[in-house]
């Protein structure tokens, strides 16, 4: 059985426990393709992976923050 579009999102993103962003990077496409893939069509096709990606997509959403305050600080570094 082939998986879709969703599905390959997702496992990408578990596996890696990457981004939305990093995920879309990686597979060229934009991230709100992504977003909603895995938000809107992979709850309806697999509901037991899309359980699994939420752990990580909280995790992301808790460290979002972080990651743009460290991103800031680099910014000005270079200045």
């Amino acid at each position: 059985m082939e998986l879709t579009r969703s599905e390959t999102f997702a496992l990408y993103l578990i596996k890696n426990k990457s981004t939305v962003r990093k995920t879309a990077d990686y597979f060229g496409v934009s991230k709100s393709l992504v977003h909603n893939d895995i938000s809107k069509k992979l709850p309806l096709i697999n509901k037991s992976l899309y359980e699994k990606l939420k752990v990580i997509l909280n995790i992301n959403f808790s460290e979002k923050h972080i990651r743009g305050g460290i991103a800031t600080r680099e910014k000005y570094k270079k200045h």
